[in-house]
């Protein structure tokens, strides 16, 4: 892995979400998965720990949910890139998304053909940096 990757973390309830998504940013040569979060909190404490480049988060997770854990990681790392998935392709979870700091917001269904792109964009803006 390059010195430029993209670190990423992602946090989702569901393995099977959390494990496909892993494999869409693994079959890219510039973009690392630091570590996994299996809810808010989790995503909190690794995002602590890990300081990745961008966070994914699921907006419904159990114990802390997505937009509480944006908001925590937006107030203690300004610069992190953070971008809401969801299930929900919904104006009312995205004006959430977006009130809580989230840099952007993609719908799972569409993860495969957004999300890359999306990170395209914040690994640019960090080396134009």
């Amino acid at each position: 892995m390059n010195g430029h990757a993209l670190r990423v973390l992602v946090a989702d309830d569901n393995e099977s979400v959390r494990t496909r998504v892993c494999q869409l940013l693994q079959s890219q040569s510039d973009i690392e998965v630091a570590c996994e979060a299996v809810d808010g909190v989790d995503a909190v404490v690794k995002a602590r720990e890990y300081l990745p480049d961008v966070v994914l988060l699921n907006v419904t997770m159990p114990i802390m949910n997505g937009l509480e854990a944006a908001q925590i990681l937006k107030h203690e790392f300004p610069s992190m890139h953070i971008i809401m998935l969801s299930q929900h392709d919904s104006r009312v979870f995205q004006w959430g998304a977006l009130a809580a700091g989230v840099n952007a917001y993609a719908v799972k269904s569409n993860a495969g053909k957004d999300l890359i792109p999306e990170l395209r964009k914040i690994q640019r803006t960090k080396l134009s940096a």
